[in-house]
């Protein structure tokens, strides 16, 4: 049954609460895009996902390949044109030889911060022109969203929301 376009709809109205969602998922969309366009001569949207999982940490190959849920002779590939461009170093991990370790430089971390602090700037806007009261209410909307999806609550860790396959 149709809703009255003036009638506020309910937490059990599925089809509201998803078009709702929908929509804001476009906007979400939208900004993460934006983000990365300063960037993007530089790096395509995979490439940043893969600057994203290093940036938390020394990564070794296979364990980036599972968490971007990619083959490691595709990660290696991805790795290997980053490195060519100055973006990520790799070496040899002195304590298993057979591994590949990975870690941002210094114009690595530089573009996933200056991605990362373009996408909140603009999010930031966006809540701004919302009363405080309803910001409070998202904050509880979207972890709930995120805990009933099995998303870490940490944005920092996934910044673009690409989530940890593991």
């Amino acid at each position: 049954m149709a809703k009255e376009p003036d009638e506020e709809p309910t937490g059990d109205d599925l089809e509201a609460v998803t078009a709702a969602v929908i929509t804001a998922s476009r906007v979400l969309v939208a900004i993460s895009a934006r983000s990365l366009a300063a960037a993007e001569d530089k790096v395509t949207v995979p490439q940043f996902r893969m600057l994203l999982v290093v940036g938390q940490g020394e990564t070794k190959l296979v364990t980036l390949a599972e968490k971007l849920g990619v083959n490691p002779s595709t990660a290696m590939r991805m790795a290997d044109r980053l490195a060519v461009a100055g973006l990520l170093q790799r070496e040899v991990n002195p304590h298993n030889r057979r591994e590949t370790l990975l870690r941002l430089t210094g114009n690595g971390r530089r573009i996933v911060d200056e991605v990362t602090a373009r996408r909140k700037k603009e999010i930031s806007a966006i809540l701004t022109r919302m009363p405080a009261s309803q910001r409070r209410a998202l904050i509880v909307a979207m972890r709930e969203f995120s805990d009933a999806a099995g998303e870490p609550t940490d944005s920092i860790a996934f910044p673009l929301g690409w989530p940890d396959p593991s």
